[in-house]
């Protein structure tokens, strides 16, 4: 049984006491719960693989207290530089060359000499990762394909017995996945739609995002086809629910069942996505999703619901 813990100096140093031990620790973010690992063991990252079944091809974030951290492991050009200025703390991954000075592990870039990094504005997260001193990876503490925990007891319900502790920071604020944007290349590439929208960063930017060719690999997480998934089969697009399904709205509506946003509010809908899945999974085989907006966090959280679908 693994044991939650309150977001506390007392826990926190408990919790960096495990990660120096190659241990495995449940952290909240703003966005989801994060499975925090040493990113330079590759011994507690294969742990960490082991622990939530996930596919060794799919590399990890690296998550970050301070920017001088980030910059010992990432070679910065002027316009990362200027994104993370602008938008960390926050839900915005980077995906830049590896720094020389660099010391996440190769298992946890999956062999890339790439790496995705964030620093995430969950006070309680960089303290974590400030009171450890050094970069930890922190995928989603779930089950690998399974729906995203945005809860401490979302993280039990899947992992317990597998790590070492769960520190409890409440429900997550955002309560869907980091956008993840590469600057390899010349032009930057979004390899996920998230919490940062789309429109913001072109702004910030002034020139449109590219997006990755179907014969370009996996160079981020989230980019399996199938992925965040219930047990339960998703029918999208829906007006309204068949008999045996259970409803999951948007907006007003005279369904009843569960509903993301009365109000029709898209970040509303972001924060509730991932524990509505769950709770209507646990008690129902089939799920009707009414329509979302493609526009802003729409399109971050149709990505999420079209891979929740996906059925090999």
């Amino acid at each position: 049984m693994t044991a939650i813990a309150p977001l506390q100096p007392g826990p926190i140093d408990l919790a960096a006491s495990f990660l120096r031990k190659g241990g495995l620790v449940a952290m909240p973010t703003e966005t989801v719960y994060g499975l925090a690992c040493d990113a330079a063991n590759p011994d507690a990252v294969a742990r960490l693989y082991a622990a939530k079944g996930r596919p060794h091809f799919n590399p990890l974030i690296a998550h970050v207290a301070t920017l001088d951290m980030a910059r010992r492991e990432a070679v910065f050009s002027e316009t990362a530089l200027a994104l993370a200025e602008r938008f960390w703390p926050g839900p915005l991954t980077l995906v830049l060359p590896v720094a020389e000075s660099g010391t996440v592990c190769d298992l946890a870039r999956s062999g890339l000499d790439t790496i995705a990094i964030r620093m995430p504005a969950h006070p309680g997260a960089r303290q974590l990762i400030a009171a450890f001193g050094r970069p930890v990876v922190a995928p989603s503490a779930n089950r690998s394909g399974h729906v995203s925990p945005t809860r401490a007891e979302h993280v039990k319900a899947d992992l317990d017995g597998k790590l070492d502790l769960i520190l409890d920071g409440g429900p997550c604020t955002q309560g869907i996945e980091s956008t993840i944007m590469s600057l390899v290349s010349k032009q930057p590439v979004l390899l996920r739609a998230g919490a940062v929208d789309t429109p913001t960063l072109e702004d910030f930017l002034g020139v449109p995002l590219q997006r990755p060719g179907s014969a370009d690999g996996i160079s981020a997480p989230g980019q399996l086809k199938s992925h965040y998934a219930p047990n339960a089969r998703l029918r999208l697009n829906a007006d309204a629910p068949e008999a045996g399904e259970a409803w999951l709205g948007f907006g007003p509506d005279v369904h009843g069942g569960a509903n993301l946003s009365p109000t029709g509010s898209l970040t509303e809908a972001a924060a509730n996505l991932f524990a509505l899945l769950r709770e209507l999974d646990s008690r129902a085989d089939r799920i009707a999703v009414a329509r979302i907006p493609e526009d802003g966090l729409g399109e971050a959280i149709n990505d999420r619901l079209a891979r929740a679908a996906h059925r090999e």
